[in-house]
């Protein structure tokens, strides 16, 4: 019998995440619990067993489980990973070091450096030398590779291996070589080749992307090992999926392999969540906006596709300096990432002011109103204190929330020593971090040439729908879209991704000069080798769609843009729609062309994936009275207002009411002021209209009236 029942599990700063699909069945449940740092597992295998057990369903009956995670994210910021070795080419050792030989704050006399992951007595040169073209000029020093691995192994006790060879990307042949050596003196060793874990020019990324690969491998082995083993524990027999940081799924050995790709595994999920929602509700603009309890995440969604772009700083010193952390030649979802999040600190700094983040409370001990052992005031304490939620209803009603616990927790951190009212102090986090999560989506828009005002506000994660609003007027952005269960829809991301693939070759050419024959014999093994990764993940030949892209820039400039490309094969004659297309782009960017200078390809790409699943969190109806109440919410321009308080589960497609408002579900909650309109669409998201109820002043009086009837 076929098996039908995936389960999607992102793994949170705050909170873990389900979302359970079976297709056979027509069942979608979605689950939350708190996460479990020390063991990230035990969270994972709670919350499946829960849903198993209100679903009906056994383990053995599941085909697949896909998952992301931040631990490759948390090891490099931490610096918890592996001691990792490097081989360079000779005389190249310190490209660590000399990096890109820019200082990224030139006016901070006491700036720190870029940290290095691989230090200099771990990184050893040996001879054999590659041309630009791939030709060898001289051969490998195998001895050399030999006697350099063995003090690496024997006298450092290096637990994994980076080798990056100059011009590698051209011709593999030398890395490949070297691993031979390695494997045959010290089978066990992991081993990354830049040749294969970033395939492109510029050398230092490239060895950056290699030695973080390699820094992270041995922890990822570990965990992954682990988890397969506590679900095969649980009766799981079915395939672990893992998403990319490009929002594709891989297998579990392939993430193994290139654990680096895994870097943006968890935010990604949101990402391709909301890309699928802005296809079905037919949204060509959409700003997503991913709220958790430690991060809020901004991305953009055009034609239902969220941007990418193939290069990613990790673990920066500064984050908003570029050049601070470790650049890494990866695809990743283009998004932005600030330390605003439901368990974000509020405190008082060294002169007085209110500061909130980037500190969090995590799920341990988490904030005050948790009653987990909490001390210090965070933004969910404060959203409690201004009545966007029901301590009663706190995850429908399963963790009650302490106001009192919370009210004598600002009272001492913050309002006394501001000599301000608990109130005041709580709006005063709230305004801090709606203002930081505006802030930062302005300038990721503004970086594209975007206006805000011509997008859609996709709202989700446990505190997005709640700050939603408050976001929306800032940015004078006129719609908000909160789609069902929005506190887990990230979950659903890893549902509705399709196992997907990217693969890279670098070959610098001028578009005048193309060997057109070898870039149909690059193209042909790219294929190849996404084409046995899909397959070996369960999918049909006949069904995997394949995309050519190549980056491209005008002569003399330092970096490209990605170009779209028709699928090959190629040759002369394709040369003027390759160019007309590269102008295209260009123009589209940066509003302008260059005349009479030549066109240059870089990198040539290949994206291959399979269908993805449509899954609907749509439900019947509960067949109730949606109107729950009234209670007092504070909004910012508006202040206190009696707001109505409705059950998300019991509005249908077609309703329609004024703010202000509070919309309640089990994992959020949505709330808006008296100049909105919200209806339910056909897809049951909750579309909130800015700006149309002007009658504000007899919206007031008749939901106080409301609340003051018997």
């Amino acid at each position: 019998m076929r098996k039908t029942t995936r389960i999607g599990v992102d793994i949170g700063g705050t909170f873990t995440d389900f979302v359970l699909h079976d297709e056979a069945r027509g069942i979608t449940r979605t689950g939350k619990r708190l996460t479990t740092p020390a063991q990230p597992s035990q969270a994972i295998v709670e919350g499946i067993e829960r849903l198993l057990a209100e679903t009906g369903t056994r383990a053995g009956q599941i085909a697949s489980i896909v998952h992301g995670t931040t631990l490759i994210t948390n090891t490099v910021l931490e610096r918890t990973g592996a001691k990792v070795g490097l081989l360079a080419t000779e005389g190249f050792r310190d490209v660590l070091e000399m990096g890109r030989e820019s200082r990224y704050d030139v006016d901070d006399l006491f700036l720190q450096p870029a940290p290095l992951i691989v230090p200099r007595s771990l990184r050893l040169g040996v001879g054999g030398r590659l041309l630009a073209d791939g030709s060898e000029r001289t051969p490998l020093d195998e001895e050399g590779v030999a006697r350099s691995v063995r003090t690496l192994v024997e006298e450092h006790r290096i637990e994994a291996l980076a080798i990056a060879f100059f011009h590698a990307y051209r011709n593999p042949a030398h890395e490949r070589r070297a691993r031979q050596i390695v494997h045959g003196l010290y089978p066990g060793l992991l081993v990354s080749l830049s040749a294969e874990v970033a395939p492109e020019i510029r050398e230092f990324e490239r060895t950056t992307t290699a030695c973080v690969n390699a820094y992270v491998q041995p922890r990822v082995h570990g965990y992954l090992d682990r988890l397969g083993a506590d679900l095969a524990a649980l009766g799981f027999e079915g395939d672990l999926r893992i998403m990319l940081s490009g929002g594709g799924i891989t297998t579990v050995d392939e993430a193994k392999r290139y654990p680096v790709r895994l870097i943006e595994s968890g935010p990604a999920a949101g990402a391709m969540a909301a890309a699928f929602v802005a296809r079905t509700a037919g949204e060509p603009r959409m700003v997503s906006f991913d709220v958790g309890g430690t991060t809020a995440k901004m991305c953009l969604i055009e034609q239902g596709q969220p941007h990418l772009k193939h290069d990613f700083e990790a673990g920066r010193l500064r984050k908003f300096k570029q050049g601070s952390g470790l650049p890494l030649k990866v695809t990743v979802i283009d998004m932005i990432e600030i330390g605003s999040g439901g368990g974000s600190i509020a405190a008082v700094d060294a002169v007085g002011l209110m500061k909130v983040g980037p500190r969090s409370a995590s799920s341990v001990p988490g904030p005050v109103c948790y009653n987990r052992g909490g001390t210090e005031p965070t933004v969910t304490d404060a959203d409690l204190l201004l009545g966007c939620l029901d301590p009663a209803f706190f995850l429908g009603g399963e963790m009650a929330l302490s106001i009192d616990k919370v009210r004598s927790a600002v009272s001492e951190k913050l309002a006394g020593p501001l000599g301000i009212g608990s109130e005041e102090a709580a709006r005063g986090i709230r305004s801090i971090v709606d203002e930081s999560m505006a802030a930062a989506t302005r300038m990721h828009l503004a970086e594209k040439g975007k206006d805000p005002r011509a997008y859609t506000l996709f709202a989700f994660g446990g505190a997005g729908p709640v700050h939603a609003y408050a976001l929306a007027r800032l940015l004078k952005m006129r719609r908000i879209i909160v789609p069902m269960g929005a506190g887990v829809i990230s979950a659903l991301g890893f549902l509705v991704a399709a196992p997907a693939v990217d693969e890279v070759r670098g070959y610098v050419t001028s578009l005048e000069q193309v060997d057109w024959d070898h870039v149909n014999r690059i193209y042909a093994e790219m294929e190849a080798s996404a084409n046995a990764l899909l397959l070996g993940a369960g999918g049909d030949a006949g069904q995997i769609s394949l995309r050519w892209s190549v980056d491209m820039r005008y002569l003399g400039q330092g970096f490209e843009i990605t170009v779209d490309i028709p699928r090959g094969p190629l040759g002369a004659a394709d040369r003027g729609a390759i160019r007309d297309a590269f102008v295209a782009t260009y123009a589209a960017r940066f509003d302008r062309t260059v005349r009479d200078v030549g066109i240059e390809a870089i990198n040539w790409r290949l994206s291959a994936s399979l269908p993805a699943q449509d899954i609907s969190l749509a439900h019947a109806p509960v067949q109730s009275d949606p109107l729950r109440g009234v209670r007092v919410v504070n909004f910012a321009e508006f202040g206190d207002l009696p707001a109505r308080v409705y059950d998300r589960y019991a509005l249908k497609p077609g309703d329609r009411f004024q703010g202000p408002a509070v919309v309640e579900e089990r994992e959020s909650s949505c709330s808006f002021g008296p100049d909105c309109v919200f209806s339910i669409d056909r897809h049951f998201n909750l579309v909130i209209e800015l700006g149309a109820a002007p009658e504000v002043a007899a919206s007031r009086g008749a939901v106080a009236e409301e609340a003051a009837a018997p």
